[in-house]
C-alpha cells in the first residue's frame, strides 16, 4: 500500500496509515532492568519526535488478566491467564506512518524486539481515542 495525496483546495496532504505495533515479551525479560526500562523510555522519545505516534501503554502481567465473555446471555469472568505460553502480549503503541515498510522499521527499532517480537497490524476501520478534556 502506497501513500497518498489528499487534494483539498490548500497544500495537499499525505495520506498515512495507523498500524499497531504489539510488543510480545518473553517470561524471563520481564523482570526489566533500568536500562530496558530507559531504552524503552528513549523509543517513546524517538517516537513522539518523528510525530508518528497516536497512542501506548505497557500491559500488565498475565497473571493480573480477568478474560470476559457472554455466553447464553450470561456475563463470564474468568481470572487469570487464559493460556499458559511462553510470550505474552506486554504492551502496544500506535503509529501513524506512511506504509508497511516504515511501520516495519520503527517496529524493529523497538527495543523489546532484541528479546520478544513485535508483532505489526495496520488499524482497520474506526478507532476509538479520548476525547479531549
Amino acid at each position: 500500500m502506497f501513500p497518498t495525496l489528499k487534494r483539498t483546495n490548500q497544500t495537499p496532504k499525505l495520506i498515512t496509515m495507523k498500524y499497531a505495533l504489539l510488543v510480545h515479551v518473553n517470561k524471563e525479560a520481564v523482570d526489566q532492568s533500568k536500562d530496558a526500562k530507559a531504552a524503552g523510555m528513549a523509543y517513546g522519545e524517538a517516537l513522539r519526535a518523528a510525530g508518528i505516534f497516536v497512542a501506548g501503554a505497557g500491559l500488565g502481567s498475565p497473571q493480573t488478566t480477568t478474560v470476559v465473555s457472554v455466553r447464553n446471555g450470561k456475563r463470564q469472568v474468568q481470572d487469570g491467564p487464559y493460556a499458559e505460553t511462553k510470550e505474552f502480549l506486554g504492551g502496544f503503541v500506535i503509529i501513524d506512518v506512511p506504509d508497511l515498510d516504515a511501520a516495519l522499521e520503527w517496529a524493529a527499532r523497538n527495543p523489546s524486539a532484541a528479546h520478544g517480537f513485535v508483532e505489526v497490524r495496520p488499524v482497520g476501520g474506526s478507532y476509538f481515542a479520548a476525547s479531549p478534556k
